[in-house]
């Protein structure tokens, strides 16, 4: 018998604001800020304490619904949601139950199948919990991170492998990047998924129990968690065994997913409406007033890429999965079409997402951080179309830019690196060359051809790598032919 797995995701997002959502404590990077430094008795959750609304923080949340197709609430209403834990300080978090703000969305994912609809079940508001660090046998908490807005957007059971989930993983981070409404940091927790995962026979629509995956911090742990649990609860049900209803942790060292507790159900945790904040009453005009503030999306963008610029899908989705990235390559466009000669989007695409992409990956560094501006990988472009300098030197003279912050162009006059052009001039050297290696002539006359590369590299050597390799290649193919009559 077969089995589809069937998976929905509960995606937690720290908002980016200035300050948490019902107190004006700033919001800080909890991984490197001095623990407990940035609480009040607010987010404390001291006795007697009135929280106000982050009004930044409801807005993004919109902002991101509309973004996602959602339907917005003309109500909203916050619940304390009870329950015990070390890191939640007043025993009780503010949420969204009966009325989030956003309804009914979708975000479209590519899969080998085409596009797909990944349903929105919903979108809302809540508070995050302080920060638990265990020690050897000891647990501290950290409530810098109490009371950071959190978004929680919740899907349907719609997507059926781990490759769906990753690439509607990947699709919301970079949604929510774009926004500017999270960083997507994910190595400082400020994305978190949790996988709710069942499996059925292949062709049956009733689902089956499901279990829920807590905390995935990564892509990697989201998919290896997923993989692992699919796994386990098909073999399960072959055995004939019955799959618990329960909330599973993820063992990242053993790669396995372990039971933590019974799955819990809404009346465990007693919600109730939040009596110390009123309804939240959404007007049309607010919802318009935000609306105006989408910027291009990341599909959209995508799609104007390949059709602008011609470029392929692949090449268009590289440069269009972070906005910056994206950003850069368009001010590139706009500089490279201000001049001569004329760089070709693909031709800047191809530099960025080959050499740069790859400088950036060894220095751990994103494009904002990069000391090559769009200006001087134009400059540096047009040096090699012009040939004043080959494609290898074209590389090389991109990583000292990048390591430096220097221009291209001082870089090739200072080191001398300008491509040879006198053709006599190369000639002579390819010449002293093939006489300096008599045995490598012979092997060449005698039909080893491999033997014409190993010259081309020692004319390369002996011009520190300043001569066009294709010119070379002709003239050393050139000379060593004319050699080939006295030996017949």
């Amino acid at each position: 018998m077969e089995f589809e797995p069937v998976i929905g995701l509960e995606i937690h997002a720290e908002l980016q604001t200035r300050s948490k959502m019902f107190c004006a404590c700033p919001v800080v990077d909890s991984t490197t800020a001095e623990p407990n430094r940035y609480v009040c008795p607010v987010c404390a959750g001291m006795p007697g304490t009135l929280p106000v609304p982050n009004r930044r923080a409801i807005e993004w949340t919109i902002l991101t619904g509309l973004a996602l197709n959602c339907e917005i609430a003309e109500y909203s209403l916050f619940y304390r949601k009870n329950y015990f834990y070390p890191d939640l300080p007043s025993e009780y978090q503010r949420s969204m139950y009966d009325y989030p703000l956003c309804l009914n969305g979708y975000l479209e994912i590519d899969t080998p199948d085409g596009p797909k609809r990944v349903r929105i079940r919903r979108v809302h508001i809540e508070e995050d919990t302080g920060k638990l660090i265990h020690i050897g046998g000891v647990t501290l908490v950290d409530f810098n991170r109490a009371g950071v807005p959190l978004m929680e957007i919740v899907t349907e059971p719609d997507m059926h492998s781990v490759e769906e989930v990753k690439a509607f993983a990947m699709a919301l981070r970079t949604l929510l990047r774009y926004l500017g409404v999270n960083s997507g940091d994910m190595e400082k927790g400020v994305i978190r998924f949790e996988a709710n995962v069942s499996v059925r026979p292949k062709g049956e629509t009733r689902l089956g129990t499901r279990t829920e995956i807590k905390n995935l911090n990564s892509f990697r742990a989201l998919v290896r968690a997923v993989e692992y649990e699919i796994r386990r609860q098909i073999e399960i049900v072959r055995s004939g065994g019955r799959v618990e209803q329960e909330t599973m942790g993820w063992d990242e060292a053993r790669g396995v997913t372990v039971p933590q507790r019974g799955k819990e159900h809404a009346h465990d945790y007693r919600y109730f409406p939040e009596p110390d904040i009123p309804p939240l009453v959404i007007s049309r005009e607010w919802v318009e007033e935000i609306r105006a503030l989408l910027p291009e999306l990341p599909r959209a963008r995508t799609a104007r890429f390949e059709q602008v610029y011609g470029l392929t899908r692949y090449e268009a989705a590289l440069l269009t999965e972070d906005h910056r990235v994206a950003d850069y390559f368009e001010r590139a466009v706009t500089l490279a079409r201000q001049g001569e000669p004329a760089v070709e989007p693909r031709t800047l695409a191809a530099w960025i997402t080959g050499e740069l992409f790859r400088l950036m990956n060894e220095a751990n560094l994103e494009i904002q951080d990069v000391r090559v501006p769009p200006e001087s990988l134009v400059e540096l472009i047009r040096m090699v179309q012009r040939g004043e300098i080959n494609l290898n030197t074209g590389k090389l003279v991109l990583r000292e830019a990048f390591e430096t912050g220097e221009a291209p162009r001082h870089i090739v006059e200072a080191k001398g690196l300008t491509q040879i052009r006198d053709v006599e001039a190369l000639r002579e050297i390819v010449l002293q060359v093939i006489e300096a290696n008599p045995k490598e002539v012979e092997s060449y006359l005698r039909g080893k051809e491999g033997v014409l590369k190993w010259f081309v590299g020692q004319v390369m050597r002996a011009t520190r790598g300043q001569a066009d390799p294709q010119r070379v290649n002709e003239l050393v193919r050139e000379a060593l032919e004319a050699r080939r009559a006295p030996l017949s």
